[in-house]
């Protein structure tokens, strides 16, 4: 079904067994025919995690088999055979045994029977290993499934027998986040086995790692409006002069090392119970120029020697009054390359970062990965403890299809070969209807938990039991995504806008058809319905965006569309659904509701387009292309551009950019089916609004975003574009390629440009 999902398994299990006597012991039957003689054994001083353990195995096995289940303490038990939940009634039950728990460390887990009892147990006084226990086997052996925060699925076995079980397991991640909005929930993340910063995690269910300060913190514990004006030296020196605006400190200024150190200790002091506080440089570029600091650079090979300098010598003052603490900092950005000298001090946490990387290959084996490959060996080599801070979802548009499902369990064993021992899988936290987020966020828990698994039969499990009887298509639409990137051969990044440069006219067709047959096959249920209807949103923003010029592809080639036949009916019904399913943002800090614009101005029927360019007269149909402001991709819509009257343009519609910025706010994607068309000549017709006769005015441009660079660009001046007129700017012939663009953009001089405005863009083919 999935074809091509399935990994090499390199890791060796870590279920142990525990040297239990040889023989074939007989099941032990927790229920016959709806009732039992077993009780639960909870020690009177167990934990509130461990109470809690025992009260979910109660439920959960009276769901199961219908019994009724009592937990007692162990001297309450009598002749009765118990599950002894917590290792205060595992002692109780099995006194003359050795189960070593201390070796479990942090979340290890022991599941064993001892005729006539069961033993589910974690390490004395570890807040999560007996609730882990409990969920492993609920999950493993009964066969209870949490699919999401809401929804759930508990087999129906009055009659329960539970084969001779002698495990032992110490997950090998020690940190495990699923950053998906449902996974924050806290009984949904505890089950899964997750523990991470943001999933609200109460203490009776485990609690959870907090992180002081989360990360970028230099400026949370340095802020600029206190300190600049009194201190600038605390601050970067960019081009000779010091600058607090999105830069960075001077990580060699020993007077501001203090005050940070100190700021941080406060707050340290605030939340002692939190065991790691984020010593990490800010969200963006501006490293110090100074002297010093560029000497250090020269010496280390990397922009992170002066940051794990400066981060060692504050996890130094950190480990005197909290010798337990952790500090933690970023391998992230300009910092990602590990340095040639200094190390990680014990007590500092190097969190390296993967943003860059291409996620339609694997981190470990892609050749468009070389460059973390050789990072990943680099910090694995020095660091003492490593996090990863993986990116798996399109913080560009998460309701778009992203297909990396098939890297996400090599990636996770790839880490774990390194010595990760943390990994935070940042996914789509802002939104409830991307591609396929119930499936990832409990894929990802599974695998995090114990990258062993076979997440081809993690995943053909999730679509069968999220599903039902539409697991087959669905799992042949994540097949064709993925089949279609890799043939592709697209950088596929974690931002961006469309699906252009891998999706072709096929593709699109093919998926169509796929999910029709999948909603056909569960129309009778509502429920299930409904999860492949959410599941259809990124299938359907996928053609939202590119119908119009799909559409005229298949009327070039003679291929078949299967795009909306009612483009505006089609839109309305997806932005009904989006507020139906909640979506919250459609990418990263932007409300759904802001896209609603561009969806309509999208799917609205065109002006009445006008004449033709002059260029263009007299040119058969198939020979030259007509894009209007419906068909260009607006960024930054209502803020830095929008769509207005303008009749002096061809169809009395123009794209407007207020002079204030320099953004690329003006775009047209090209479908990657136009690669099949040959040689086209790039023409953008615009004009400006100026208060001024000199300067420059605005440019245009070709880019080629799977190249990663421009193909050509003019920038057009106020002595020739002063006068408010439309003019045609030639961008030369290219050879139509997936992922290229044209783009307008004013050029950030508003004293000079009122404003710029975009009628058309149109390409004729060369002959």
């Amino acid at each position: 079904m999935l074809k091509g999902m399935r990994g090499h398994l390199t890791l060796v299990p870590m279920m142990l067994a525990l040297g239990a006597p040889g023989g074939q012991a007989a099941p032990l039957p927790l229920a016959t025919d709806g009732r039992t003689g077993y009780v639960i054994a909870l020690a009177r001083d167990a934990s509130a995690p461990e109470q809690t353990a025992a009260r979910e195995l109660a439920d959960h096995l009276a769901q199961a088999t219908g019994a009724a289940y009592s937990v007692v303490a162990p001297e309450e038990i009598g002749d009765r055979p118990a599950i002894a939940v917590g290792p205060g009634a595992a002692r109780a039950l099995w006194p003359e045994a050795d189960l070593n728990l201390a070796a479990l460390e942090h979340d290890g887990i022991v599941m064993t029977t001892r005729a006539p009892h069961l033993i589910l147990t974690g390490a004395e006084g570890a807040r999560r290993g007996t609730l882990y226990a409990v969920y492993t086997f609920l999950e493993d052996v009964v066969g209870c499934r949490w699919w999401s925060s809401k929804e759930s699925f508990i087999p129906s076995k009055p009659t329960l027998e539970v084969p001779e079980l002698d495990q032992r397991y110490v997950p090998q991640l020690r940190y495990r986040e699923a950053f998906y909005r449902d996974a924050f929930d806290g009984v949904f993340a505890a089950r899964c086995k997750c523990n991470g910063h943001f999933e609200r995690i109460p203490p009776e269910y485990g609690g959870h790692y907090t992180l002081i300060g989360w990360c970028h913190t230099f400026y949370r514990f340095l802020p600029p409006d206190k300190y600049f004006a009194e201190h600038p030296e605390w601050y970067s020196e960019i081009n000779g002069e010091r600058r607090a605006e999105h830069t960075q400190l001077c990580l060699t200024n020993d007077e501001m090392r203090a005050e940070f150190t100190r700021n941080v200790l406060e707050e340290i002091k605030a939340d002692p119970s939190a065991g790691m506080v984020s010593v990490a440089q800010n969200d963006w570029g501006g490293a110090c120029q100074c002297e010093n600091c560029r000497q250090i650079v020269e010496e280390e090979g990397s922009e992170s020697g002066p940051l794990l300098r400066f981060v060692n010598a504050v996890a130094e003052e950190i480990e005197k009054e909290y010798p337990d603490f952790l500090v933690e900092t970023l391998a992230y950005s300009y910092t990602r390359k590990p340095p040639a000298k200094v190390k990680p001090r014990k007590n500092v946490v190097v969190r390296l970062c993967s943003i860059e990387c291409s996620f339609s290959q694997p981190l470990a084996t892609g050749p468009q990965n070389a460059q973390f490959q050789a990072d990943i060996q680099g910090w694995s080599a020095i660091a003492p403890q490593l996090y990863i801070w993986d990116y798996v979802t399109n913080f560009g548009n998460y309701i778009l299809p992203h297909p990396n499902l098939r890297v996400l369990a090599p990636n996770i064993r790839y880490f774990v070969e390194n010595n990760a021992i943390g990994l935070f899988e940042q996914g789509d936290a802002g939104c409830s209807c991307g591609d396929f987020v119930e499936l990832r966020a409990w894929l990802l828990a599974h695998l995090m938990w114990d990258p062993t698994r076979d997440e081809q039969a993690l995943v053909e499990e999730f679509l069968r039991g999220y599903y039902g009887p539409a697991a087959q298509p669905l799992g042949e639409h994540i097949a064709l995504t993925h089949d279609a990137v890799e043939r592709s051969g697209a950088y596929l990044r974690c931002y961006m806008t469309d699906t252009s440069p891998w999706l072709g006219l096929a593709d699109l067709n093919r998926a169509t058809e796929l999910f029709a047959e999948a909603t056909r096959l569960v129309a009778d249920d509502p429920v299930l319905s409904a999860r492949v209807r959410r599941a259809r949103m990124p299938l359907d923003h996928a053609w939202i965006q590119r119908q119009r010029a799909l559409r005229r592809v298949a009327q070039m080639t003679g291929k078949p569309f299967l795009g909306p036949a009612d483009p505006v009916a089609f839109c309305e019904d997806f932005i009904s659904a989006a507020r139906d399913f909640d979506a919250g943002n459609y990418a990263e800090g932007r409300p759904f509701d802001s896209l609603v614009p561009a969806l309509r101005a999208q799917t609205q029927p065109p002006a009445a387009a006008g004449p033709p360019p002059a260029l263009a007269e007299g040119l058969a149909d198939e020979d030259w292309m007509d894009i209007q402001e419906g068909e260009f991709r607006l960024h930054g819509l209502g803020d830095w551009v929008a769509v207005v009257e303008d009749e002096s343009a061809s169809n009395g519609k123009a794209a407007r950019m207020p002079g204030t910025h320099t953004q690329w706010a003006v775009q047209y994607p090209l479908s990657g089916d136009l690669g099949d068309l040959g040689t086209w000549h790039f023409y953008v017709v615009a004009r400006c609004e100026a208060t001024a006769d000199t300067g420059p005015a605005f440019q245009v441009g070709l880019y080629d975003g799977a190249a990663g660079k421009g193909v050509s660009a003019i920038t057009e001046t106020l002595d020739k574009a002063g006068d408010g007129e439309y003019r045609t700017y030639d961008l030369g012939a290219h050879a139509a390629t997936a992922g290229m663009y044209v783009w307008v953009a004013p050029v950030g001089n508003p004293d000079a440009v009122t404003a710029v405005y975009v009628d058309r863009i149109f390409l004729i083919r060369e002959k």
